[in-house]
């Protein structure tokens, strides 16, 4: 040990004092550094011992010079760099220096704020707990019709999913429902040649859409073979040929009545009526759009009313329908025209006799 350690001093190498003097510590801004911040411990210089010596800059008070390390590229941050650093002692604890923002902190910031505004608008845009209006159907189309039955179609919801189902209103009332998947509705059991007015609603959770705009559907309307002879009949009858063998009008009206022997549709049916004051029953079997039959009884009496005896004629008729309408949800006779022969064998009573005779009427039926 040198008299200057034992005296208490501080020891040399080389001629030259090996430990510098102190200078306060604390944690300063390092130009070199780009994203960190160093602690200084008060020493401003680092001795470079070369040849027994130190560089000429390495003095105390001075700023050790920038080497190559310095101005390399920072290593990447570790947890030593982001932890905080160390309270400082001495006079430095008092006005700690300020502390540099990051610089990528402010292009993350925009960035976040970028994502948050982007979601706010995706759920302005799409709220999926928000359910998607119910548009008004569109787009009413007619399809095929027969007798009894309508058919139409509308379009798909343009955007959104599909309702639940679709609603089918005629005037007014709920006539049936489809699935929500389907667009087409088939309305059964109508009337023939009468018109229909329909509406469709969308409804999706209990909720119901605008009616659509009303389409305007017509049975097909049924030939004049299949309507249905029935019912009361007021008959014209005028007699065309033979009526100066005849006493009395040549023209009158009678009362007949159709019922026909099957449950609908058009089939045969039973006939009875007067006929010049004879009452008769009789059937008349059904061609197409014809009915025909025969009577045999007293139509035309021989001779006078006071001396006049019956003659059993035999008596044709044939009618043919002329007109159809509805008449309680069917398609029935509206009216029909025709003719009635009436053929008499000569006949005698006494000193009375009437020769054979024929007469032909026409006959016009009206409900």
């Amino acid at each position: 040990m040198s008299a200057a350690s034992r005296a208490g001093g501080p020891a040399l190498l080389g001629g030259v004092m090996a430990t510098p003097p102190r200078v306060p510590a604390g944690w300063y801004d390092d130009p070199s550094a780009r994203h960190e911040r160093r602690y200084w411990d008060g020493t401003d210089w680092t001795a470079h011992v070369s040849d027994g010596g130190i560089a000429t800059t390495d003095q105390p008070g001075a700023r050790p010079p920038l080497t190559p390390e310095d101005t390399a590229e920072p290593p990447p941050l570790t947890p030593e760099h982001t932890a905080e650093p160390p309270p400082a002692i001495g006079p430095a604890a008092a006005t700690p220096p300020p502390r540099r923002r990051r610089a990528w902190a402010v292009p993350v910031i925009a960035v976040a704020a970028l994502v948050v505004l982007g979601l706010l608008a995706g759920l302005l845009i799409w709220a999926p707990w928000t359910s998607p209006p119910l548009l008004r159907p569109a787009g009413l189309t007619a399809g095929p019709s027969t007798t009894s039955s309508v058919t139409f179609r509308w379009s798909r919801p343009a955007t959104g999913p599909p309702p639940d189902r679709y609603v089918i209103l005629h005037d007014g009332q709920v006539a049936g429902s489809v699935p929500g998947t389907v667009t087409s509705y088939r309305g059964t059991g109508l009337a023939p040649a009468t018109a229909y007015r329909y509406r469709v609603a969308a409804e999706r959770g209990g909720q119901r859409s605008a009616l659509s705009p009303v389409i305007v559907l017509t049975t097909a309307t049924p030939p004049l073979a299949a309507a249905r002879l029935q019912g009361p009949w007021t008959v014209s009858i005028k007699i065309t040929r033979g009526a100066s063998g005849l006493t009395g009008p040549s023209s009158w009206d009678e009362t007949w009545l159709a019922t026909p022997k099957c449950a609908a549709g058009p089939c045969d049916v039973r006939l009875s009526g007067g006929l010049n004051g004879y009452t008769f029953k009789t059937t008349l079997t059904r061609a197409g759009a014809v009915y025909q039959g025969k009577i045999a009884g007293n139509v035309f009496p021989c001779g006078s009313r006071s001396k006049s005896f019956p003659i059993r004629s035999t008596v044709r008729i044939r009618v043919t329908v002329a007109t159809a309408r509805v008449g309680n949800r069917e398609w029935t006779a509206g009216s029909w025209t025709g003719h009635m022969v009436v053929t008499a064998p000569y006949t005698a009573s006494g000193n009375f006799y009437c020769p054979a005779s024929r007469q032909v009427a026409s006959l016009t039926g009206n409900p």
